[in-house]
C-alpha cells in the first residue's frame, strides 16, 4: 500500500462539501475507516463517508467554541474537545444528542487519548492539566474524573500504543515521558520520581524517528518489547539500576538543528503506530504560536540524538499544523503550505528500523500534493484504505487516493 501513495497525483483528489465557515483543526477516521470526522473552528463537527464522499451529518453546535480534537473510542463512540473547556461523548447511532458532556478543565482542551484496556479517557488542555475520565461509569451527567498530572506550558499529550507511557510536549521545548504508566494513580506536583535524563551515545541505543515542521526533530520512544532488536537495548524503568516505581518522569530536550541557542515550542507530537519512535514538529519561540500559547527560553537538560529531520517554512503562523504517520509507519504526511508532503525515511519508504542512519539524515520527499486555496492545518491517513485526507484554514477538506 505504501508504494501506491507515491503514485497519487494532485488531480487524484476529491473536495468534500464541508459547508463550514471556519478552519478544520483535526481530522479523524473511525477505526474501521467507515466514517471521517472533522473538528471545525466554528463549533461544528462534520461526518462523511470517506469512500463515497457523501455527507452523513453536521453537528452544528457540537460545542460553544472551537472544536479542537476528535478521538474514537470504538467504531461507534467518539469524543470531542473544545476551547469551551468541555469534552463531549457521541454515539454514531444517535447523533441528535450527546451521550454526555464532561466538565473538569479550566482552559482550552486540546488533546484526547483513550486506553482501550481500562476504558479510561485521557484529556489535556492549556490549563496544564491531564485529566482521567472513567467511561466505565459514564452517565448522562458525565463521568467520574480526577486530575492525573500537571505541568506548565503543556501543548500536546500522547499515549504509546500499549499505553505503557505518556508523552507530553511543551511550548518551552521539553518532552516529558512518564514511564510504566499507571493511570489509576494521581500525581501531585513533586510526588513523582524523576529519572536522571541521559544522553544517547550510539546508534544501537536509538530507535529511529522522523518528523517535519518549521524545525523538525526525531527522538526515541522507549517501548516494552513490541519493537525490533535495536529497541530492546534501550533502558526501561524496570531495567534501570535498582528499578524504578510507576509513573517515573523523564525530562528531555530534543535536539533541533541550528537552534541550539534558541528556545523551541514543540507544537505537534505524534507516535509511530508500533510505538517505535516519536514525531515532533518544532517552531522557534520567535514564531507566533497557536492563540498566544505561552513560551519561554529553554535551558536544555538533555539532548536526544536526532535521526531524521526536514525544514519547512512556517506558512500560516499562529496555527498549529498536525502531521501523522501512515498506518504501517513507513510514511509521514505533513501539512506544507497549501498542500501536503508525503515523506519517507528513505526513497523506498523502507521500514523505520531498516534505515537507521549513523547521523542525522533528511526525510525524503515522496510526493507533494496541492489542491487547497488556503493553508493546510491537518492531515490524516485512513486506517483501512489507501486514502489521505487534508483540511485547511478556510474549511475545505480534500481526499487523495490513487486511480486504478
Amino acid at each position: 500500500m505504501t508504494g501506491l501513495y507515491g503514485a497519487i497525483q494532485p488531480a487524484d483528489s476529491v473536495c468534500l462539501s464541508t459547508r463550514t465557515h471556519g478552519a478544520v483543526f483535526n481530522l479523524e477516521y473511525s477505526p474501521d475507516g467507515s466514517v471521517l470526522t472533522m473538528a471545525c473552528e466554528q463549533t461544528e463537527v462534520l461526518l462523511f463517508d470517506p469512500i463515497s464522499s457523501k455527507h452523513i451529518k453536521t453537528l452544528s453546535e457540537a460545542h460553544e467554541d472551537c472544536v479542537n480534537n476528535i478521538r474514537f473510542l470504538d467504531n461507534r463512540l467518539f469524543a470531542t474537545c473544545s476551547d469551551d473547556t468541555t469534552i463531549a461523548l457521541w454515539d454514531l447511532r444517535k447523533l441528535n444528542t450527546k451521550v454526555c458532556t464532561l466538565h473538569g478543565h479550566t482552559s482550552w482542551v486540546k488533546n484526547i487519548e483513550y486506553d482501550t484496556n481500562t476504558r479510561l479517557l485521557v484529556t489535556s488542555g492549556f490549563d496544564g492539566n491531564v485529566i482521567i475520565w472513567d467511561t466505565n461509569r459514564c452517565t448522562e451527567d458525565g463521568c467520574p474524573h480526577k486530575k492525573f498530572f500537571h505541568t506548565r506550558f503543556l501543548m500536546r499529550m500522547r499515549l504509546t500504543p500499549d499505553c505503557s507511557k505518556m508523552l507530553i510536549s511543551t511550548s518551552s521545548g521539553y518532552l516529558l515521558i512518564l514511564h510504566d504508566l499507571d493511570l489509576n494513580k494521581s500525581l501531585e506536583v513533586g510526588s513523582y520520581p524523576i529519572l536522571r535524563a541521559r544522553r544517547t551515545t550510539s546508534s544501537s541505543d536509538i530507535t529511529s524517528s522522523g518528523s517535519s515542521g518549521p524545525r523538525a526533530v526525531g527522538s526515541p520512544c522507549h517501548q516494552n518489547n513490541s519493537g525490533p532488536p535495536s529497541e530492546k537495548t534501550l533502558s526501561r524503568p524496570s531495567q534501570r539500576e535498582g528499578g524504578s516505581p510507576r509513573n517515573s518522569l523523564e525530562v528531555l530536550t530534543p535536539e533541533v538543528p541550528g537552534e541550539r541557542d534558541r528556545g523551541n515550542c514543540i507544537t505537534s507530537l505524534q507516535l509511530h503506530p508500533k510505538g517505535w519512535a516519536t514525531l515532533l514538529r518544532c517552531s522557534s519561540n520567535t514564531d507566533d504560536q497557536e492563540e498566544g500559547a505561552p513560551v519561554r527560553p529553554v535551558s536544555p537538560r538533555c539532548s536526544l540524538r536526532l535521526t531524521h529531520c526536514i525544514e519547512e517554512a512556517n506558512v500560516g503562523r499562529g496555527y498549529i499544523k498536525e502531521l501523522c504517520f501512515s498506518p504501517d509507519g513507513r510514511m509521514i504526511s505533513s501539512p506544507h503550505g497549501f498542500g501536503i508532503r508525503l515523506l519517507g525515511f528513505d526513497a523506498q519508504c523502507s521500514e523505520l528500523v531498516d534505515c537507521l542512519p549513523r547521523e542525522a539524515s533528511p526525510l525524503r520527499e515522496i510526493r507533494s500534493l496541492y489542491s487547497h486555496n488556503d493553508v493546510v492545518l491537518t492531515t490524516k491517513f485512513s486506517p483501512t484504505h489507501c486514502q489521505i485526507a487534508s483540511g485547511c484554514l478556510s474549511g475545505r477538506v480534500s481526499l487523495y487516493q490513487p486511480k486504478f
